[in-house]
Order: structure tokens, then C-alpha cells, then sequence
């Protein structure tokens, strides 16, 4: 299995593909998976983000997921697991099975009830500790949640966390462009070593121009190239070239989020445009979460459409019969 040698460009956080009766559907994930890792640009895929539909995967299910993107991808690229428990022990136990399913990074998201009783800096440092205990081999990347969220981090903290010696990226989802600058910077003087991957599936130009190392996205499992594109553009300074690619971009974005942040039903309308552009044979999603209405699936088949002319050629496409 490739280790990651410095998360340095694009990483999509896969979704989860199911089957009519809301299975796991493996050829599906294997497929997409094959599929993403024929991108120059694509240095690594995440599994069991919120993209992946997380919370309505069982943990054995998470640990399935982990497991079949890693066979598929072996010899190609690394995989990177999200986990996302509510103690240390339960933490540990799923670090343990992420990297014994392949994945040879974690993907640390803030325990859910920090989300409402808030948490101190000591909670944090115990918690990114336990992880590494458990799983010593494997790097950790810090999930950034939304600075309005009761899980966010502050500057210090993040600057703290950079000098571990094992936390070595950070995704980055502050939704809010002063604090973003702010902790990038704090990031950057405690060690310039460590990686800073946007997160902002919603505004990735603005956000990417920022100073960072690529982009960590769920978006990225359905438009990768077009991602690939505008980083490329970013690095090489060629704003027109950037903003001729977001402006492709756009119209997609606007179908699949709005305009707001993601959501379970943002995920799900971003795998009916997926299903419309032939990147998945079915867009089933596993409930609560809600298929499009009729406008939402209006505004996206004309999304795709539009994209189609471009950056959405057949031949980037797995060999799926979507909904056309």
C-alpha cells in the first residue's frame, strides 16, 4: 500500500454507492473508486466522509467500505478513513479497523457531542492521542469543522496540533474566510510542514487561493477533473484560467449546494448528478436522507448538461449506465 507522501493536491471523499435495497454495492465502489484513481492529479481517496454517508453506516460497514476501497486501489493510491466516535475507547477501537481494513491515514472528525457541550483544548489533544495510541503507524489529518459550530477549533489548538508529530494535514471548513486566514497562518508558523487541504466543496476558488496544499472534497468524488483543472490553474498563478474553470464549476455547485454548506441532502442531490453524468448506475441514497424533488433534479440534469460539453467526457467516466 503507497504511503502519502505529502498530501499535496486532490483528494476526493468518495461516496458510498447502494443498492435498491440499501446495501453496500461493492462493484459499484469499486468501480468509482478505479475511476477516480485514473486522475493525474488525485493523490489519494478518502472513504466514510460525510460525501460517503457516514452516519448511516454501521461500524462494521465503515470498516467494509475502508476495506474495498483499499483492495481496489491497492498498488495505485493510499486511502485515508474518516472516524468520527463520541469517547476515547470507541475512537480507538475504530482506528484499529480502519487501518486493519487498508487505510493508512485517519481522517479525525470532532466527536459529535463536543457539537452541542462544546470541549477544551485538553478533550481535543486526549482525543488525537487515543487515536494515535491505537493506530501508531498511521497519520492523522485534522477535520476542521465551521467556525460557528460548538466543535470548532481555535487558532492555538490547531497550532498545537500541527506540532504532533502525527498529525500531518489538515482539512480545513471554517465557512468563514477571516478565521480560514487566521488559522491557516497559525498552522503554517507552527510547522510549514503540514499540510492544509481546503474543505469548502462550495467555494473552491476563493478558498484555494488562500495559500493551501490542495483540496479534500466530496465534490471532488463527482467533478474530479474539473477540480484538477482549477488547481492546477491556481498553482500556476493563471487566475483567468481558474475563474474560466469555476465558472464551469458553478452551475454545478449551485445545483448540488445552493447556497448553503453541505448537507444529507446536498450529498444526495451531488449523487443524482452523479447517476445523470453516468458516474453512477443508480443515485439510491439510504434514508432519512431525500432524493431530489422535481426542480432539484431539473436544476441538476441542466448542470450536467452544461459541464458535459467540457470537462465530463465519456472517457472519464466509469462504465456505468446512468440516468441520462
Amino acid at each position: 500500500m503507497p504511503a502519502i507522501a505529502n498530501y499535496h493536491g486532490i483528494i476526493p471523499a468518495i461516496s458510498c454507492p447502494f443498492t435498491p435495497d440499501h446495501r453496500i454495492d461493492e462493484p459499484a465502489l469499486r468501480k468509482l473508486a478505479s475511476w477516480l484513481a485514473t486522475h493525474d492529479g488525485v493523490v489519494a481517496v478518502m472513504t466514510n466522509g460525510h460525501t460517503g454517508e457516514l452516519f448511516s453506516l454501521t461500524p462494521a460497514e465503515r470498516t467494509e467500505v475502508t476495506r474495498i476501497v483499499a483492495d481496489e486501489l491497492k498498488g495505485k493510491l493510499p486511502v485515508i478513513s474518516s472516524i468520527v466516535c463520541e469517547g476515547l475507547a470507541e475512537a480507538a477501537e475504530h482506528a484499529r479497523a480502519a487501518v486493519a481494513a487498508g487505510a493508512v491515514a485517519l481522517d479525525v472528525m470532532p466527536p459529535h457531542h463536543w457539537l452541542r457541550f462544546g470541549f477544551t483544548t485538553g478533550h481535543a489533544l486526549q482525543y488525537f492521542e487515543a487515536i494515535h495510541q491505537a493506530a501508531p503507524n498511521a497519520d492523522l489529518v485534522c477535520h476542521v469543522y465551521p467556525a460557528w459550530t460548538r466543535a470548532s477549533y481555535s487558532s492555538q489548538l490547531l497550532a498545537d496540533l500541527a506540532r504532533l508529530p502525527y498529525v500531518q494535514a489538515f482539512k480545513v471548513g471554517q465557512r468563514d474566510m477571516n478565521k480560514y486566514a487566521r488559522d491557516i497562518q497559525a498552522i503554517r508558523e507552527a510547522d510549514a510542514s503540514k499540510s492544509i487541504l481546503t474543505c469548502h466543496d462550495e467555494y473552491l476558488l476563493a478558498s484555494m487561493v488562500q495559500g493551501v496544499d490542495g483540496a479534500l472534497v466530496g465534490f471532488a468524488t463527482f467533478i474530479p477533473q474539473l477540480i484538477i483543472d482549477l488547481w492546477n490553474a491556481v498553482k500556476a498563478g493563471d487566475l483567468k484560467r481558474a475563474m474560466a474553470v469555476q465558472a464551469i464549476i458553478t452551475p454545478l455547485k449551485d445545483a448540488v449546494y445552493g447556497g448553503g454548506e453541505p448537507t444529507g441532502e446536498a450529498h444526495a442531490r451531488m449523487k443524482y448528478g452523479m447517476y445523470l453524468a453516468g458516474v453512477l448506475a443508480t443515485p439510491t441514497v439510504r434514508p432519512p436522507t431525500e432524493q431530489p424533488n422535481a426542480k432539484e433534479v431539473a436544476d441538476l440534469r441542466a448542470a450536467v448538461s452544461a459541464a458535459a460539453r467540457g470537462m465530463l467526457a465519456p472517457s472519464r467516466r466509469p462504465r456505468a449506465t446512468g440516468g441520462r
